[in-house]
């Protein structure tokens, strides 16, 4: 289920797209999966329509999801295109963890316990 945490000084956009890219590589939105229409998205989340239809737009653009006119928004082939040579897979990787580690830095958490979760998220 995605969320989104109003208190997180990340923009709204930003947490959203973070929240549907994570979500694809959990495995929790597998190729071909159908994602809620922008509106339905924006009451369950309670945030702006416009918000909703600028990731979806931006991660279309990119290969991320597709959208068929008239059917719906569904999680592309690839999944994550951008990151298909060793280079590109190596600088993505090396920009998540800088984020990932000082977000876990600033909330206090140590990295044992962020191995720890990752791992229980890939069962």
């Amino acid at each position: 289920m995605l969320s989104i945490d109003p208190d997180d000084p990340t923009p709204i956009y930003a947490q959203l797209e973070q929240a549907i890219r994570a979500e694809i590589v959990s495995g929790l939105l597998p190729t071909g999966a159908q994602l809620p229409t922008v509106r339905q998205l924006a009451m369950d989340l309670r945030i702006n329509a416009n918000t909703v239809a600028k990731v979806y737009s931006a991660l279309e653009r990119v290969g991320v999801l597709k959208t068929q006119r008239g059917v719906g928004t569904f999680v592309g082939e690839s999944g994550e295109p951008y990151a298909t040579r060793p280079s590109a897979r190596e600088r993505v990787l090396h920009q998540l963890s800088d984020r990932l580690l000082a977000g876990a830095h600033a909330a206090g958490l140590t990295i044992d316990e962020i191995i720890g979760h990752l791992e229980s998220r890939r069962r």
